[in-house]
C-alpha cells in the first residue's frame, strides 16, 4: 500500500509528513524556534496532545510552558507523576489517599492519608523516584473507557472520590491517563512523557508537603519556597470544615444536593460565614484605638457585601461604621500616570492622591470635621459636596480599595489605629482528590455572572479582560496579603452549583471562532461536574447575591 503524505503548515513553513507522524515529532523539529518547551499543538485551531498524529493537510501552531494553557498542562502532568511516585515509594496498602489541595507559594500543598511516616527521608525517596521517571522519559498514555467501566475501575483502585464523581457524568466516555501500570483521571490535557517535567522541588510543610513548580513567566526556573502562612491557615481551616461536613469534593457535594436537604448545606455554610464576620467585628470592637478598617482583595471576592455585613456586626457591637471608597481619592485625570501603552493606569498606587487621603484621615483622627471628596469619573476630577465626616467616640471608617493592605497607602497613620482585612474567594472544594479547583476559576465565574447582570458585558469580554485583571492583582494585591490582621474566605462550598445555570448560557454564547472560545469550552466542561442548585435556596444577605442579584443590600 502506497504511503500517504500530507502538507503541514507551521508558521510560514510548509512541509510534507507521512500519515501517522506524531505532533511530538514535528514539535521536536521546530523546538529551536521556541524559547520554552512545546507541550501541546493547535491543529487547525483545535487543541491537541502531542501523541496525536497527522491524518490530513493541516496548519499547526504550538503551545509552550510559557503560555497559559501549556503552563497548566505542565502542572497537571506534574501532579500525575507525583501521585504515581508516592504510590511507587510507599506500599500501596499503606496509602488511603493522596490529596492535592490548593496553591502554596508557587506550588501545590499535598497530604497523604494512611499508614506512612511523612518525613524528609520519605519525601527524598519520592523525589528520587520522580527524577528516575524523568530520566527514563516514562510515557504518559491516554485511553478512553466507558463511564460505567471508569466507576468500577476507580472503585477497585480505592479512588472513591473519582468513583463518586463519575456517577454524575452525563457523557458516556472518560479519558484515563496511564504511567506504566498506574492509572488516573485528570481534568485536561497532558504532556506526552515524564521527560517534559524536569523542573520541580518537594518541601515538607505543615502536615504535608508542597510540590513547588515554575511560574508561567519563568517556566525553567524553580522559584524559592516562600509560604504565606496566614493565607495557608485560612485555606487549611476551610478544607478542614469541608471535611467535617463530609463535603471534600464535587462528588460529595452532588450527593448532598441529590440525597439530602440542600437547604441545610446552604444555611450551615452561611452561618459559618456570619460567625466569622461576627468574630472579626468583636475583635475590632475590643480595641477602642481602631478607627480605620481597611479591606482589600482581588476581583469578585465579594468585598462590597462583606463590608455591609461587617458594618451590621460592628453596629451590633456598639460601633458606628462609615464607608469610605479609596476610588474617591483618585488624582485629577491630567495627573494620572499612564502605562507602557499610553493608557491611564488607574490600578497603580500612584493614581491615588495618597497625600490628601492621609491628610484627611489624620484630621479625622484628631477630631476635625472633614469634607470627603467624590470622584467624578466623567470629568476626571474630585468634587466636594455635602459629605462631611467627623469621628465620634464610637465611629469607625470602613475603607475599601485594592491598595488597602499596601502600607504606603496609609503611611502617615499610626498602625494602632488601623485594622486590615484581606478577603478572597479561596475555593476549598476539589473536583476529586487529585484535581483541584483553582481559586481564580471560581472568581472568574462569579465575575462573568455579575458583569452580564450589572454591566451588560458578554462572557467573551469578561474572559478577554481577565488576564489584565489578574496581572493587576499580582502587582497590587497579592504581595500584601500577609499584611492583613485577619483573612476572610468568601468562597461558599455550594456556590458553583448555584452559579452553573447562570454562567452556562453566557458561555455557550461565545462563538467557536472567537479567541475566548477555548476558555469557555474549558469552563463548560468543568461546570458539567456539578449538579445545579436553584437560587431560591440562597439567603438575601449572602455574599453570592452580589453576583446573582436579589440581595438585601444596596450595591
Amino acid at each position: 500500500m502506497a504511503k500517504k503524505f500530507f502538507h503541514v503548515q507551521i508558521g510560514d513553513t510548509v512541509r510534507k509528513y507521512e500519515e501517522g507522524t506524531t505532533y511530538r515529532q514535528i514539535a521536536e523539529e521546530f523546538q529551536t524556534d521556541y524559547q520554552h518547551d512545546i507541550v501541546l499543538a493547535f491543529v487547525d485551531d483545535r487543541l491537541q496532545e502531542l501523541f496525536k498524529t497527522v491524518q490530513s493537510d493541516c496548519a499547526i501552531r504550538f503551545e509552550t510552558t510559557g503560555d497559559s494553557i501549556g503552563h497548566q498542562t505542565y502542572k497537571r502532568s506534574m501532579s500525575l507523576m507525583l501521585v504515581k511516585a508516592v504510590y511507587d515509594t510507599a506500599n500501596h496498602k499503606d496509602i488511603e489517599k493522596v490529596r492535592i489541595h490548593y496553591s502554596v507559594s508557587k506550588g501545590y500543598y499535598c497530604t497523604i492519608d494512611g499508614n506512612i511516616v511523612l518525613n524528609q527521608d520519605f519525601l527524598d525517596r519520592v523525589e528520587e523516584r520522580m527524577q528516575l521517571m524523568i530520566a527514563q522519559d516514562m510515557p504518559i498514555q491516554k485511553r478512553s473507557i466507558h463511564t460505567d467501566d471508569a466507576i468500577t475501575l476507580f472503585g477497585q483502585y480505592g479512588m472513591y472520590d473519582k468513583e463518586r464523581l463519575f456517577k454524575y457524568r452525563r457523557v458516556s466516555k472518560v479519558n484515563i491517563y496511564t504511567m506504566n501500570e498506574f492509572e488516573d483521571y485528570y481534568y485536561g490535557y497532558m504532556v506526552p512523557s515524564a521527560g517534559y517535567l524536569k523542573y520541580f522541588k518537594l518541601y515538607l510543610y505543615d502536615d504535608g508537603f508542597v510540590l513547588q513548580m515554575p511560574t508561567q513567566e519563568e517556566p525553567e526556573i524553580i522559584p524559592p519556597f516562600e509560604p504565606q502562612n496566614k493565607l495557608f491557615q485560612v485555606m487549611k481551616e476551610s478544607v478542614k470544615w469541608g471535611d467535617m461536613q463530609g463535603i471534600e469534593t464535587v462528588g460529595a457535594l452532588n450527593d448532598r444536593i441529590t440525597k439530602s436537604d440542600v437547604h441545610e448545606v446552604v444555611l450551615v455554610q452561611e452561618a459559618l460565614q456570619e460567625k466569622k464576620i461576627a468574630e472579626i467585628a468583636a475583635q475590632i470592637a475590643a480595641n477602642p484605638e481602631i478607627k480605620f478598617i481597611l479591606i482589600a482583595g482581588p476581583s469578585s471576592s465579594g468585598k462590597t457585601t462583606f463590608s455591609h455585613r461587617l458594618s451590621i456586626q460592628l453596629r451590633a457591637n456598639g460601633l458606628v461604621p462609615h464607608p469610605i471608597a479609596v476610588d474617591n481619592y483618585f488624582k485629577e485625570r491630567e495627573d494620572t500616570p499612564k502605562d507602557v501603552n499610553g493608557n491611564y493606569d488607574f490600578e497603580c498606587l500612584e493614581a491615588v492622591d495618597v497625600e490628601l487621603f492621609n491628610q484627611q484621615l489624620q484630621e479625622l483622627l484628631t477630631g476635625k470635621e472633614v469634607v470627603i471628596p467624590t470622584f467624578n469619573f466623567v470629568t476626571g476630577h474630585k468634587e466636594y459636596g455635602n459629605e462631611v465626616k467627623k469621628l465620634g467616640a464610637n465611629d469607625v471608617l470602613v475603607i475599601e480599595g485594592i491598595h488597602c493592605l499596601n502600607p504606603e497607602l496609609t503611611e502617615s497613620l499610626p498602625n494602632a489605629n488601623k485594622f486590615k482585612i484581606y478577603i478572597s474567594a479561596l475555593t476549598q472544594l476539589n473536583i476529586d482528590e487529585h484535581n483541584r479547583i483553582p481559586t481564580t476559576d471560581g472568581r472568574l465565574i462569579r465575575r462573568i455572572v455579575r458583569d452580564a447582570r450589572t454591566r451588560g458585558a458578554s462572557a467573551q469580554k469578561t474572559i478577554r479582560m481577565w488576564p489584565s485583571v489578574r496581572r493587576g492583582e499580582e502587582k497590587n494585591i497579592f504581595p500584601y496579603q500577609e499584611e492583613a490582621d485577619v483573612m476572610f474566605n468568601s468562597a461558599l462550598i455550594y456556590e458553583l452549583a448555584v452559579l452553573k445555570p447562570y454562567v452556562e448560557a453566557l458561555l455557550f454564547g461565545i462563538d467557536r471562532d472567537c479567541p475566548e472560545y477555548l476558555e469557555a469550552k474549558r469552563l463548560l466542561k468543568f461546570l458539567d461536574y456539578f449538579v445545579g442548585i436553584g437560587s431560591e435556596n440562597v439567603p438575601t444577605n449572602s455574599l453570592l447575591r452580589e453576583f446573582i442579584g436579589g440581595g438585601c443590600f444596596k450595591i
